[in-house]
């Protein structure tokens, strides 16, 4: 998926589960942007996994066994706990 192809990084970013989209969204619709073009990729490579291995590493359940794609989910749950809950 291209980087600068917004419309489908933001459709990928719609999951199954609430808890998902409440860690997702917010972070792609606030801090996307703000990411250089190695991180972009990565947080695409990130939304290739499955629905139940982001769960448990957004809810510190586990971590990716890959450094970037566990950076990553730092980066996510951190950046969205700076900002904090965000109005739906």
């Amino acid at each position: 998926m291209d980087i600068n192809d917004k419309s489908r990084i933001h459709w990928a970013c719609r999951r199954g589960m609430l808890e998902l989209d409440i860690s997702i969204m917010p972070f792609f619709e606030y801090e996307y942007d703000s990411l250089d073009d190695r991180d972009k990729a990565l947080f695409v490579r990130l939304l290739t996994s499955d629905d139940p291995d982001l769960f448990n590493w957004m809810m510190n359940h586990g971590e990716p066994a890959d450094a970037e794609l566990k950076r990553m989910v730092k980066l996510i749950q951190t950046r969205n706990q700076q900002r904090g809950p965000v109005a739906r």
